[in-house]
């Protein structure tokens, strides 16, 4: 079966004035439909570049991404950002909710920019899955940093995209909230068989995938 996601010698190198700063010296990468990866590292070993390559926000200096049968190479920026919109969920550590819409709204919301309109089976399942059923009406200024987080999740998925990825999705929680969203991402991997890609410094965090790769110095060094 092909994978969801590959790359072929992914380089990305940033200039600052004269100065070239890498940050990919090369990855090679492979994941599988339906799996939940972990990527871990030390910060700046390219770890959030990578997944900004992998979602097509970022171009690469040099080397391939195939994400879904699709070459970025061969897409235009309007190409990549349509594709994104229905193949592509993020989460952030900062939680990006629009601050004058209830949890309710900065979820549905998704679903009308995609286009397809609001699906409310696919709505209630996600929110009850996440436990946010309850807090639909409140803004996030009344959520806690836990609550803003798997509504953030909910927003990320709510279209049904085949990859979710997440980039330090619990570095601004504390260990308990940590804990809960870490599980409720394991549970929409399980019962949806949503593929996850996870950055994260935190081993803890790493131990809830299925597979962990490990980066140093923009080099996949194992996994």
């Amino acid at each position: 079966m092909e994978p969801i996601i590959s790359t072929q010698g992914l380089k990305k190198i940033y200039r600052i004035g004269k100065v070239a700063v890498p940050a990919l010296r090369g990855v090679d990468l492979l994941v599988q439909e339906g799996e939940f990866l972990a990527v871990v590292g030390p910060s700046g070993c390219g770890k959030s570049t990578l997944l900004h390559v992998l979602g097509g926000l970022t171009n690469p200096t040099s080397g391939r991404v195939f994400v879904d049968g699709n070459d970025f190479s061969n897409m235009s920026d309007a190409d990549r950002t349509r594709f994104r919109r229905h193949t592509i969920g993020f989460v952030f550590q900062r939680f990006n909710l629009l601050p004058t819409l209830s949890a309710r709204h900065n979820i549905s919301i998704a679903q009308h920019i995609q286009g397809n309109g609001f699906n409310p089976h696919r709505f209630n399942a996600i929110t009850s899955m996440l436990g946010i059923q309850e807090k639909l009406e409140h803004r996030p200024f009344a959520l806690s940093g836990g609550e803003q987080q798997r509504v953030a999740i909910a927003r990320a998925v709510i279209c049904e995209p085949k990859i979710l990825l997440a980039d330090e999705p619990t570095g601004n929680l504390d260990t308990e909230n940590s804990q809960i969203v870490l599980d409720m991402l394991r549970e929409l991997n399980r019962t949806f068989r949503q593929t996850i890609l996870m950055i994260t410094h935190n081993p803890e965090a790493a131990a809830v995938a299925d597979r962990i790769i490990r980066m140093r110095d923009g080099h996949v060094v194992s996994g």
